[in-house]
């Protein structure tokens, strides 16, 4: 499952596109704790002291947000599935 990952996310990585090893019918906490697994710098960016989503980091599955359009972390996975990590963002 490849993750996507934008701005100050993609610079800690050191890549815009990571790949964790789930396949189909793993659930999005999943993939979200291999992607931490696989990348621990990125951990304190995103996860708070309660090892919850800090308020200001959006994720999407497939362009939704699973916690809102989904079964949040439960949400299951499918092959070709679309995973995305933002930090705030701002225009002007």
């Amino acid at each position: 499952m490849e993750w996507k990952l934008f701005a100050n996310l993609a610079e800690t990585v050191g890549d815009k596109h990571v790949t964790v090893d789930v396949g189909p019918g793993a659930t999005f906490g999943e993939a979200l704790d291999a992607l931490l697994d696989a990348h621990p710098e990125l951990r304190s960016e995103v996860l708070n002291d309660d090892d919850e989503l800090r308020d200001h980091i959006r994720v999407l599955h497939n362009g939704d947000n699973p916690f809102v359009e989904g079964d949040g972390r439960e949400t299951e996975l499918a092959e070709g599935d679309e995973l995305a990590l933002f930090p705030p963002v701002s225009g002007g």
